[in-house]
């Protein structure tokens, strides 16, 4: 089956097709699935006859190698060896990658929870105790098939995408190529500022939608995105609003760090940058997602032309933000 006909076939992909998958693979399931909030890949929540249930996912065809998703599935496992709370997928028959057809599919515990509350400091300091946990073993190796997160491919790649697969305008054309080029530039001078920081093994997605919040427990979800790159990636989605808001829950945060690592401030010169890389690469993640009928009913707003003037409008507050000053906060 040919890259196109492949992807195609994931598309169309049934819930039948997903329950003779795992009956395959040994599960007795009972029929009930719950298709869970997940677009890059195919996810369902599947009941097990007197058993919990489980989370398979069917990886999207032509991401990542198999390299690099046993390199995601072995990162997890390390987590999870230090009683870190990340859901890590089960080994079955020996294995955490089953082919299944043309797909490939993973199998995880089923853990539930709420979305965190960020306006409550403690569980920040929580989170960062985590996030913190996770980068020292995070920095114990490298990745050697994971790419990392950089300007290439986030910023640049992206840009050259949707221009040369004309989802801009022709009216709005002009204002794109503009602003991408100053907001490429603001990046690279935020990088030179922070000047040589370390990068690490990371989440790479580290966002409140994944993680669970369950009473007093939390679960981390979800390294598709496990890259490598500075510490700070980990932590700046966990923050929001102006600059009067964000300095608290940045302070919270990284009380918990720094409870388990130091944290290098000059990184807080690229919360902005990092900020940057994610809404144009957003950007470019829809465009080249928009044959899949799934990205067409849940974004239909993508493909249209306010969608695009929002989009540069929101770069030009990039470029903006990224001369400023970095949040303020002090290493004691």
């Amino acid at each position: 089956m040919n890259r196109n006909s492949t992807s195609l076939a994931y598309a169309e992909l049934q819930p039948q097709d997903f329950l003779e998958a795992l009956e395959g693979l040994g599960f007795a399931c009972n029929g009930r699935l719950l298709a869970l909030n997940s677009y890059e890949n195919r996810v369902y929540q599947v009941g097990i006859d007197d058993a919990d249930a489980i989370v398979a996912k069917f990886y999207r065809p032509n991401r990542w190698t198999d390299e690099e998703i046993f390199e995601e599935h072995s990162f997890a496992a390390e987590l999870d060896e230090q009683e870190i709370p990340v859901v890590a997928p089960l080994k079955i028959t020996g294995s955490t990658l089953h082919k299944v057809g043309n797909f490939r599919v993973a199998v995880y515990p089923c853990r539930g929870g709420r979305a965190p509350d960020l306006d409550n400091y403690e569980l920040l300091k929580q989170l960062g105790r985590f996030v913190a946990r996770i980068h020292l073993v995070g920095e114990t190796a490298d990745f050697e098939f994971r790419p990392g997160i950089d300007v290439d491919s986030y910023a640049v790649a992206s840009r050259e995408f949707l221009l040369d697969n004309d989802f801009i305008s022709a009216e709005l054309r002009p204002a794109y190529e503009s602003v991408a080029e100053l907001v490429i530039d603001g990046i690279e001078a935020c990088i030179s500022r922070a000047g040589s920081v370390d990068l690490i093994r990371l989440h790479g997605d580290f966002h409140p939608g994944n993680v669970l919040v369950a009473s007093e427990a939390l679960h981390i979800v979800d390294l598709d995105d496990t890259r490598s790159g500075p510490a700070v990636q980990d932590l700046w989605m966990f923050m929001s609003g102006d600059r009067t808001e964000q300095t608290p829950q940045l302070a919270a945060l990284l009380e918990g760090y720094q409870a388990f690592r130091h944290f290098d401030a000059r990184e807080l010169h690229l919360v902005e940058a990092l900020r940057s890389l994610r809404i144009m690469h957003y950007a470019a993640w829809l465009a080249r997602r928009w044959d899949d009928p799934a990205f067409k009913y849940a974004f239909p707003w993508f493909d249209s032309h306010r969608y695009w003037e929002d989009h540069v409008l929101s770069l030009r507050e990039q470029v903006a933000l990224m001369q400023e000053e970095p949040l303020e906060w002090r290493d004691f």
